[in-house]
């Protein structure tokens, strides 16, 4: 029996306990980065494996270590992220969240289960393997950068070298078809900003809006202003998206507030992109309030950078998804999603490649996306996130281990 026949019996082998402690994760969901119970449940998960195990310092995060049968190889890194989301379930699953408000509506309990299956796959043939794998599970996906915490606290260093390719799955409750993946070369997912917009006014009654300053009006016009600039300042072919989520300002119907405060979204696709609306979104807000006498006040926090795959990782990701599943469970991606992720942070780092994987239970079109209360997820599917984890480390390792290799006579 080969290597290859083995993971996959062994991911077989273990899904049901990795479906068992996926719902476990989804009834007890934590946000940011402190995770207490979720890290808990994973430590109890790992234990007894022949894993390298340490805790993170400013985060819930845990990083374990395998060690190959053979020494001084090269290391790859499988990642998985644990938090959740402050959303109020209403999906009606019998194990839906028992914690009021919070949800894991973004796959993530999947993600942490997939890999610690991956970990007892891998564990079981570690004597074949020709290097180390670094298991990274990691707090504070969602818009907390704990990736980026975990690279400063040594993740990407903790086989003792730095790894030498790194990949992550993320799960899909819409858009993909189920036990589907999919990924592609180059951009995959977009950067993310936030900027933050407060329109100083000067209050007064409804009845006379000429003897104030209204921020309220003025904020609307700066509104729809960027949706103007995003349609006629920048090219079609590398866009930008603004979204105004939130908008603040008055108390009552007939009180001119003295101030309004808008909060945005910003995706772009492009350094260039990112780095021009950085430059002209501000601008625009300020002098929009200016033309009516009105002060804006622009703050922009720079969140995650593009997540871009390694043309050769991607294509590796592809070519062992195909083979190991049938050309029918990979689609190409054909553009980019205006998602962000953090995982940005390691494939900036070191070579790698992220991977999507259809997972709805049914085939409704239409179906909920991640972050919806109503999103669900197929338990079926994370067998074949084990087992594309485990093929990826082993392939990746003996790819590199081969490369590592200096042929005789070769000084």
């Amino acid at each position: 029996m080969t290597l290859q026949d083995r993971l996959r019996d062994d991911a077989r082998a273990v899904h049901e306990d990795v479906v068992a402690l996926r719902r476990r994760l989804h009834r007890t969901p934590e946000v940011g980065l402190d995770l207490p119970v979720t890290q808990d449940l994973v430590l109890g998960a790992l234990d007894g494996l022949p894993l390298e195990v340490s805790t993170g310092k400013g985060l819930s995060s845990i990083t374990a270590v395998l060690r190959g049968g053979q020494s001084g190889g090269p290391a790859v890194l499988l990642r998985g992220d644990m938090d959740a989301l402050p959303v109020q379930e209403q999906t009606g699953l019998e194990f839906s969240s028992e914690v009021d408000g919070v949800m894991h509506a973004c796959g993530h309990d999947l993600h942490t289960a997939m890999l610690v299956g991956a970990a007892r796959v891998l564990s079981a043939q570690r004597e074949e393997l020709p290097g180390d794998v670094v298991f990274m599970f990691q707090p504070g996906e969602e818009g907390w950068d704990g990736a980026g915490l975990m690279i400063d606290e040594g993740v990407l260093d903790a086989a003792g070298s730095r790894v030498s390719s790194a990949y992550g799955i993320h799960v899909m409750s819409a858009q993909i078809p189920r036990d589907t993946f999919t990924t592609r070369a180059g951009t995959m997912m977009a950067a993310s900003d936030a900027m933050y917009v407060t329109v100083h006014g000067s209050g007064g009654h409804g009845s006379m809006p000429h003897l104030a300053r209204d921020p309220i009006t003025v904020g609307a016009e700066i509104v729809t202003s960027l949706q103007t600039l995003v349609t006629r300042r920048f090219d079609i072919f590398d866009p930008v998206v603004v979204t105004v989520g939130a908008f603040h300002g008055g108390t009552k119907r007939n009180i001119i507030a003295d101030t309004a405060r808008l909060e945005a979204t910003v995706r772009s696709f492009s350094p260039e992109a990112r780095e021009r609306i950085k430059r002209e979104a501000p601008r625009l807000c300020r002098e929009v309030a200016a033309a009516h006498g009105l002060e804006a006040e622009v703050e922009w926090h720079d969140e995650y950078p593009l997540t871009v795959n390694d043309e050769e990782h991607a294509a590796f990701v592809a070519a062992t998804a195909s083979e190991v599943f049938g050309e029918q469970h990979y689609e190409h991606m054909r553009v980019p999603s205006p998602g962000a992720e953090d995982f940005s942070r390691v494939l900036d780092a070191v070579p790698g490649s992220y991977v999507f994987l259809g997972a709805h239970p049914g085939d409704d079109a239409d179906a909920p996306n991640n972050h919806s209360p109503r999103a669900v997820f197929a338990d079926e599917v994370m067998a074949s996130g084990v087992h594309l984890h485990a093929e990826l480390a082993a392939r990746a390792l003996a790819r590199d281990a081969a490369r590592s290799v200096v042929p005789e006579g070769v000084k």
